[in-house]
């Protein structure tokens, strides 16, 4: 199993959904989905309507949005996003 290196922070305009640790992160982005590992590029993404699923504690999670940007920079995935 793959430790969990990378910070995941999922906020919206209300309140934060979710802040864990996570192995991979896979994102709704607008031209395409893509996928998140340990020592990614930084970047920074628009986001479409679908789910990012995510690798957490051994079990993989979703979380549905509508909207929304990315930014991944030093292992860290910052979401900001409609529900």
């Amino acid at each position: 199993m793959e430790s969990e290196v990378i910070t995941l922070d999922i906020i919206s305009p209300e309140k934060v959904i979710i802040s864990t640790k996570a192995s991979r992160v896979e994102l709704p982005g607008s031209f395409s989905r893509f996928v998140v590992l340990k020592d990614h590029a930084p970047m920074i993404s628009s986001l479409a309507k679908g789910e990012i699923v995510y690798d957490a504690g051994g079990e993989e999670k979703r979380q549905p949005v509508s909207s929304g940007f990315v930014k991944i920079e030093d292992n860290h995935v910052m979401a900001c996003v409609e529900i």
